[in-house]
């Protein structure tokens, strides 16, 4: 598509590649861009110099700049505006602009690959790279990709995609709201995924919509443009079963308990996954085996996110065989119960990306078992009930936290059920220190926050690399 001539505001550089990226797929097809940010130049340095480099690469005019601030006027004069997820619709900005977009709405503009996405409150990193790993190593003819809310934005691959091609996205709430309702040129749906996976569904994002209803309207969007053709998988629970029942594609659960007669899914046996599809003329196909006993990353509810990205390709037709062996070879990922360093025979977890209380809880069942676990948590919080957080808290050896109002919160209920905790911290390097003269051979030391990160980090991705810069420089 060629937006040349055109007078394009891209609402949000940032620093982890969707603004950046936006801001070069646009420069090449020949649109005027201003870039506005509220953070100023000296934090988004790295960002502007890439980008500046991409106007020279290109022979392109320099971008103006507006950072700092917004301006009513940019938003007003601009032909279009390509907004950060961030941004709230009801943002003056927005209001005053003609027409809104985002990168993922550029990207599924111009596709032509297959699609498999994937939302959830929780699980969905892992689950879209377990996607991923399976159909990169499935495929026969073209190629796999994976971006979207996973810090990839998928206009770094759009370039040469064709229907031979499979593409991942990771989509979370606020972007599939920005996606609600739009159509591509044809009149279709814009978001039309051949396969669509929902892991589990959590409170998350409290501080920005008024109810768990409106929070989970916004996921329903995955399957919204969906068919006959297509696979919905989703889980047992009662959103699970409302999303099963509202979707037009064919639906598939995945579920720790054997699957109801009729049903078809997946559901854990023991350690192994399982999955039973039924024919639309009711006849059962035979049980395969899709997720296998041995898995490179821990935890019951890592082994539920591989099921259900096993069914999305089974319900598509990949052999049981090439699931369950790419499962086996599948390394997990960054910033979720990674294990990056041991020393000292004690082994150092990042789990940045729980920012939900909920998710460091799993990361107590899942690592707890292993060994005595010393765990550092606690940050921003986001109007998140801590309760299931502070159910299992007590299997851990030692809980240190980190400051932040979500901190606040947990001081009040770890004494009320008579939890001990040490800080909470306002420097990382005090918190390892901690960690360091606490642990010893076989114990596990983890970072899972269950909380925001602003205030001490730029984000859980900052934070998760903060947090394995200091074990690394203070081991």
């Amino acid at each position: 598509m060629d937006y040349s001539g055109l007078k394009v505001a891209v609402m949000g550089l940032g620093l982890h590649g969707g603004g950046l990226e936006t801001a070069r797929f646009l420069l090449k097809r020949g649109a005027e861009l201003t870039v506005t940010d509220l953070r100023d130049e000296k934090i988004l340095l790295p960002s502007i110099e890439q980008l500046d480099t991409a106007c020279r690469e290109l022979g392109r005019q320099p971008v103006r700049y507006v950072l700092g601030r917004h301006e009513i006027d940019d938003f007003q004069k601009a032909d279009m505006v390509v907004k950060n997820p961030g941004v709230k619709p009801d943002s003056p900005f927005l209001l005053a602009a003609k027409r809104i977009e985002t990168d993922i709405s550029l990207f599924l503009a111009e596709s032509k690959a297959r699609l498999f996405a994937v939302t959830g409150s929780k699980g969905k990193s892992c689950t879209a790279s377990a996607l991923h790993w399976i159909l990169d190593g499935a495929k026969k003819n073209g190629r796999a990709f994976l971006g979207g809310n996973i810090t990839v934005s998928p206009l770094t691959f759009v370039e040469g995609l064709s229907e031979n091609d499979d593409v991942v996205l990771e989509l979370s709430s606020w972007q599939l709201g920005d996606l609600k309702g739009r159509a591509a040129g044809d009149g279709s749906p814009l978001l039309k995924p051949a396969a669509a996976v929902i892991t589990a569904i959590m409170p998350d994002h409290l501080d920005r919509y008024a109810s768990m209803e409106e929070y989970v309207d916004d996921k329903r969007n995955i399957y919204r443009g969906q068919d006959s053709n297509c696979v919905t998988v989703a889980g047992d629970d009662n959103w699970g079963k409302s999303f099963r029942a509202e979707t037009k594609g064919r639906p598939l659960v995945y579920s720790r308990s054997p699957l109801l007669e009729g049903q078809s899914g997946g559901w854990l046996d023991c350690c192994r996954g399982i999955a039973r599809l039924i024919n639309w003329d009711g006849v059962s196909d035979e049980i395969a085996e899709l997720v296998p006993e041995r898995l490179l990353t821990p935890g019951d509810h890592q082994r539920l996110n591989l099921l259900s990205a096993a069914l999305a390709v089974y319900g598509l037709g990949v052999h049981a065989e090439k699931i369950r062996g790419a499962l086996e070879t599948f390394p997990g990922i960054e910033h979720r119960l990674e294990l990056f360093h041991e020393s000292g025979g004690v082994r150092f977890y990042n789990d940045s990306a729980a920012t939900i209380p909920e998710a460091a809880a799993a990361c107590v069942e899942a690592l707890s078992p292993l060994g005595h676990l010393v765990l550092v948590t606690g940050g921003t919080d986001k109007n998140l009930d801590f309760t299931p957080f502070v159910k299992t808290a007590g299997k851990a050896k030692t809980i240190i936290l980190l400051a932040g109002s979500g901190s606040e919160k947990l001081t009040r209920l770890l004494k009320e059920a008579g939890i001990s905790y040490s800080g909470p911290f306002d420097n990382l390097e005090k918190a390892v220190s901690l960690v360091k003269e606490t642990t010893s051979k076989g114990d596990i030391a983890a970072l899972s926050p269950g909380c925001a990160s602003f205030g001490m980090f730029l984000n859980e991705f900052d934070r998760g690399k903060k947090w394995k810069d200091a074990v690394l420089r203070m081991s």
